[in-house]
């Protein structure tokens, strides 16, 4: 693995995610190397995006800009991170995400984490201490370690992610899981869901999904990573109808709120979310 450090002029910026106000991401490129991942198309660094998963590009001077930038600025719903994981190996040495979280809490801003990674368990202090103000999603795309390995070739197993919901839920954070991408004839089978429900149940989690789109660079790279077929977006339409009513079902027997990805802006965007009390 290679790490290169680098200044950044801007440390938070505007997010084109409608659940959102604003984003963090501390590193360029992500160690993890989930072969279907859409960011592979939004990372700016050629080399970072060319060999995904081997080149971590680390923003240096983050904290300085970030404590600079965030002074100007109106409060919000900050995500860490939109197109890298913030608790990739780097957060191990260099720290930058939890600086980053720090700074946007002791701010007034709202901030929600999303990551595969059981190293966000290190920061439940900070949590802890703004629990109104944060919240954690954990991606679990299945709960079958084999296959999990097929598609996020670097990442920690699926049995560490749940350990970190089981911590989160016993230190009263408010948590969710990401089932996603969701693709046919991979990893859409009910029984295979219905296991991810059930972890959903045991840690008060609510859950977010979401079907493969395939992008330009990432398409090329699943296909050369992928050993099963990938499903043609153009034949998804029943698929997609049966899924919905398949998750709604599950949440249903479950216990658990479920919602599509592009219904996520909805709810982050409810009552006691969207509107802060600092203005």
């Amino acid at each position: 693995m290679k790490y290169i450090e680098y200044d950044v002029k801007t440390a938070i910026s505007k997010s084109n995610l409608p659940e959102l106000d604003y984003a963090v991401n501390p590193y360029t490129g992500c160690q993890h190397r989930c072969i279907y991942c859409f960011a592979i198309d939004f990372t700016r660094i050629a080399e970072a995006r060319e060999e995904w998963g081997e080149i971590i590009y680390v923003k240096k001077n983050l904290i300085d800009v970030l404590r600079g930038q965030i002074k100007g600025l109106k409060r919000g719903i900050t995500g860490l991170s939109s197109i890298t994981d913030p608790y990739q190996p780097a957060e191990a040495i260099y720290g930058l995400t939890r600086e980053s979280i720090k700074i946007l809490l002791s701010n007034g801003f709202r901030v929600t984490v999303q990551t595969k990674s059981p190293l966000a368990s290190r920061d439940i202090d900070l949590f802890s201490s703004h629990r109104n103000l944060i919240d954690v999603g954990v991606t679990i795309t299945t709960i079958d370690q084999r296959k999990a390995l097929e598609i996020e070739t670097q990442t920690p197993a699926p049995s560490q992610r749940i350990r970190l919901l089981e911590k989160l839920h016993n230190s009263g954070i408010k948590s969710w899981i990401f089932i996603g991408p969701i693709i046919r004839g991979f990893n859409d089978s009910r029984e295979e869901v219905e296991k991810i429900f059930q972890v959903a149940n045991a840690n008060g989690s609510r859950i977010i999904y979401d079907s493969y789109s395939p992008y330009k660079n990432s398409s090329i790279f699943m296909k050369n990573e992928f050993r099963h077929p990938i499903p043609d977006p153009r034949m998804n339409c029943e698929w997609r109808t049966a899924l919905d009513r398949m998750m709604l079902s599950l949440g249903e027997s479950h216990g658990v709120k479920v919602n599509s990805q592009d219904e996520e802006w909805k709810v982050a965007r409810g009552e006691g979310l969207g509107k802060l009390a600092i203005n």
